[in-house]
């Protein structure tokens, strides 16, 4: 008879891990593999990689799951293998063959017709075999019922394309490299890239290589932490605040940073701002994102007093005190908060 197994006691973990999810493995199955093994209470990711794809997978652990909505809309950067002559269910190696045609000859002035034709603005039609829902039930249910549903072009940017035609296991392949907006299919992206060169494709290779500011080479992997001790697997998390890249500082003082974490909006000398990263000065801790607009800063998305405790690891409460008789506002995300 087998031994129960041992209950994982879960722990507070905040921050950001860099994962190179492996070919296979679905991306909830990687987060609940690395949440399994960080022993952490909260945990998400940030966009899926389909099974067939490697490459960098953002997972945000507590406090970082407030933002991970920034990583989904990021920009994205592939390395992928197209197979010309050969169209297949899925617009990948998994699916079953649905035609084959002969390749024709491709000079290189054709194929840097081809990397200009699909470089900037495109219209894409999402694949069947995508998480997309309609209805409330992904694309991929209906289509392995065998139901081909209508679906809406969507207005997709590729900010970059790099082309090169070689020869894999004696066939054609096509091998590119793109820069795209969120939400662009890199499958239908080679499928239509096929259908351009008349010969039809489908995608043998998919490795995501960047997303926003987090490239594959800041990235590790789940055999890496298996083999870790406990805590150098929390050291390889990076702090919540490496998702707010590109925000404006912006610095508050203890009793300024309590109003501000209440919902209050703060006035100062700040130039107006989309998008700013507010830190506390004492103690020093990221307390959450805002804008600035006419010299406001107005809250946004918030951490809460107990994750800042928790971040710094420290028994001093976060500032959260207000003067007496003065509204507190709300810790949630909200378009604007009161003004003191």
């Amino acid at each position: 008879m087998n031994a129960p197994r041992a209950r994982v006691v879960r722990r507070p973990v905040h921050g950001v891990l860099l994962l190179d999810k492996p070919k296979g493995l679905s991306s909830n199955d990687a987060l609940q593999k690395c949440k399994w093994l960080l022993r952490a209470e909260k945990a998400g990711h940030t966009g899926t990689l389909d099974p067939l794809a490697t490459g960098v997978l953002p997972l945000c652990f507590g406090a970082a799951t407030k933002f991970s909505q920034l990583q989904l809309d990021a920009d994205k950067t592939y390395e992928a293998v197209a197979v010309l002559g050969i169209k297949t269910s899925t617009g990948d190696a998994e699916g079953d063959v649905v035609s084959e045609r002969p390749v024709p000859a491709i000079t290189q002035a054709q194929l840097q017709a081809l990397q200009e034709r699909f470089t900037g603005a495109l219209r894409q039609l999402p694949p069947m075999h995508s998480a997309l829902k309609k209805d409330g039930k992904a694309l991929y249910e209906y289509a392995r019922a065998g139901v081909d549903v209508e679906r809406e072009p969507r207005d997709v940017t590729v900010h970059e394309l790099r082309l090169a035609l070689a020869e894999e296991g004696g066939r054609a392949v096509l091998r590119f490299t793109a820069r795209v907006s969120k939400g662009t299919y890199i499958r239908t992206l080679g499928e239509d890239l096929g259908e351009a060169l008349s010969c039809g494709a489908h995608l043998s290779f998919l490795r995501r290589i960047a997303t926003g500011p987090f490239d594959v080479g800041r990235c590790t992997t789940i055999e890496a932490l298996e083999s870790q001790s406990d805590d150098d697997r929390l050291a390889a998390l990076l702090p919540v605040e490496s998702l707010l890249e590109g925000h404006v500082r912006v610095e508050l003082g203890a009793a300024d940073a309590g109003r501000f974490l209440s919902g209050l909006r703060r006035r100062g000398q700040w130039p107006d701002a989309a998008a700013v990263a507010v830190f506390g000065v004492q103690p020093p801790a990221l307390l959450g994102t805002a804008h600035v607009k006419a010299g406001e800063l107005i809250p946004g998305r918030l951490l809460s007093p107990i994750d800042i405790q928790q971040i710094l690891g420290s028994p001093e409460p976060a500032p959260t005190s207000v003067p007496p008789g003065q509204p507190r506002g709300q810790h949630a995300a909200h378009p604007g908060g009161e003004t003191e």
